[in-house]
């Protein structure tokens, strides 16, 4: 591989270990020595002071009406589940379950004991290994895999729309075939820019290698959006026993009108506050690590703050908190209404009217798509908003004009790493899932000595290790999209951190390092 003119041999002495292709002293110390005493201000003065400050938000809460209402909804819903859970308990609601073993009791009390405990922490265990291997492996091979993975999903697609065909779902046919010719049609352009896609996917390997707390933040989201599932579950349970009319438990206020709007409360709040928790991570990360590594540099210039993660949390969590809410609740909006455009298609069906569900299963679809491309332009959002503290509204002006600008480029950098990371899940789901049928067939527990359980735990092992590469693949997404942003809005701070990583995109993608004009 040739270099640009300005490569010069990497130092001994780097931070990251030694250089790896396709760019050599990728992003460690600069070959010029870095500037002293660098500051944003500075910076941003030397660009023509129309830039703002970086990492130097006002201290102000930004979209506070969105706040109160997030937290407002918050607190109602915690009140309503209080009162359910509270009737529901008080009337032998927690009974059961998992058995006890008593006549008249529910399930087997050694059906669920230690050894299937023991099994899924094994496959737990088992996954993030694997994912953490499938990333190493994707780091050393990130062009290939990329290749491969992007034939993968051709592939996918022209199988499904056979399937369709042959057990003649027309309609689901006519979409598929569209997607299968659109897949196949833009293969060349997505091959042309798999090199920055994998450039950037390499970044960010490293720098996650050199400040782990990226994985802690992913874990942790999804641990809280596993608790706030599993209080919805129970919050909604306790709901039809407490408010259906004629339940042992219902004293009040019982009526079906009461508990379909309290359940449309609750799956509501449910939606916006999990949308919440997951982009409160993505600006975690893209204020924390990503963003302090590209403004600030590596540790060895001793400006990078000593918890980039936890004060981007902070300020995520406080002054960004309505702004992440905002975007949260178009989405959560979208995602209702595409829910009860199902319930019409479902209900159309039932009654056997097939051009009424017709129409509804199209208006869903179309609903999907507009949910689909404000997810994806949120998320841009949210990198902007944790960055440069803006509210919601300026942080989507800018996303446009990003997008605009490099909307192809952005687009399908996105979607090549998001396709790479999602066939590693399907494969590690697939691994954890034979690891569980292999530790069941050669452990042969007593319950299952007539394999009745295998298909359950079987399934349970597969979503565990879909679950765990999905959440370190996130953090992962995150990063390479904080760096695209990065590279639009101040591409001179990435030719001063790191002139030789510079270089290489901009000789191969000049547009892309080049500053997007102001409006």
């Amino acid at each position: 591989m040739s270099h640009p003119p300005s490569y010069q041999p990497p130092q001994q002495h780097n931070q990251y270990g030694p250089p790896s292709m396709p760019y050599p002293s990728q992003y460690g110390p600069p070959q010029a020595p870095a500037p002293p005493n660098y500051d944003h201000k500075t910076m941003d003065q030397t660009a023509g002071g129309q830039y703002g400050q970086r990492f130097e938000p006002k201290k102000r809460v930004n979209d506070i009406f969105f706040l109160i209402l997030f937290i407002a909804q918050l607190l109602g819903f915690a009140a309503v589940s209080g009162i359910a859970i509270q009737a529901w308990v008080k009337d032998g609601g927690l009974g059961g379950g998992l058995g006890n073993g008593t006549q008249g009791g529910t399930g087997t009390s050694i059906t669920l004991d230690r050894h299937t405990a023991y099994l899924l922490l094994l496959v737990t265990a088992a996954a993030v290994l694997l994912s953490a291997l499938y990333l190493i492996l994707t780091r050393a091979f990130t062009s290939i895999i990329m290749h491969i993975t992007l034939i993968l999903s051709i592939l996918l697609n022209i199988g499904i729309c056979v399937y369709y065909w042959v057990i003649r779902y027309y309609s689901g046919a006519i979409v598929f075939t569209v997607i299968a010719l659109l897949s196949i049609f833009s293969y060349f352009g997505f091959r042309s820019r798999i090199p920055l896609a994998s450039l950037l996917f390499q970044v960010v390997m490293d720098i996650s290698k050199h400040h782990k707390s990226v994985f802690a933040v992913a874990i942790i989201a999804l641990l809280v959006q596993a608790a706030l599932s599993v209080w919805y579950t129970f919050t909604v349970t306790a709901t039809y026993t407490r408010w259906t009319p004629n339940s042992p438990a219902c004293t009040s206020s019982c009526s079906s009108g009461t508990v379909a709007g309290l359940i449309f409360f609750e799956t509501f709040s449910f939606l916006w506050t999990s949308m919440v928790v997951g982009n409160l991570a993505i600006a975690t990360l893209a204020g924390g690590a990503y963003g302090a590594w590209y403004y600030f540099g590596p540790r060895e210039y001793d400006q990078l703050p000593k918890h980039p993660n936890l004060s981007a949390f902070g300020r995520a969590s406080t002054l960004s908190l309505g702004s992440i809410a905002f975007g949260s609740l178009i989405v959560t909006l979208l995602e209702l209404l595409k829910m009860l455009l199902q319930m019409a298609r479902n209900n159309a069906n039932a009654d056997g009217q097939p051009i009424e569900a017709a129409l509804a299963c199209c208006a869903e679809c179309f609903v999907g798509c507009i949910e689909g491309m404000i997810q994806y332009f949120n998320r841009y959002a949210y990198i902007e908003i944790a960055l440069y503290g803006k509210p919601y509204i300026t942080a989507a002006r800018d996303t446009w004009r990003l997008l605009m600008d490099r909307g192809v480029d952005a687009l399908v950098n996105d979607s090549l790493v998001g396709m790479t990371l999602t066939w590693g899940a399907y494969a590690i789901g697939l691994l954890s899932a034979l690891f569980g049928y292999l530790y069941l067939r050669y452990t042969n527990p007593s319950y299952n000595a007539d394999g009745q359980y295998s298909p359950v735990i079987i399934l349970f092992s597969f979503l565990i290790g879909v679950t765990c590469a999905m959440t370190l693949g996130s953090a992962i997404e995150a990063g390479v999209s904080t760096i695209f942003v990065g590279l639009g809005e101040d591409p001179q701070i990435l030719a001063v951190r790191a002139p030789t990583l510079f270089e290489l995109i901009r000789e191969r993608y000049p547009r892309v390092v080049q500053r997007i004009p102001l409006v």
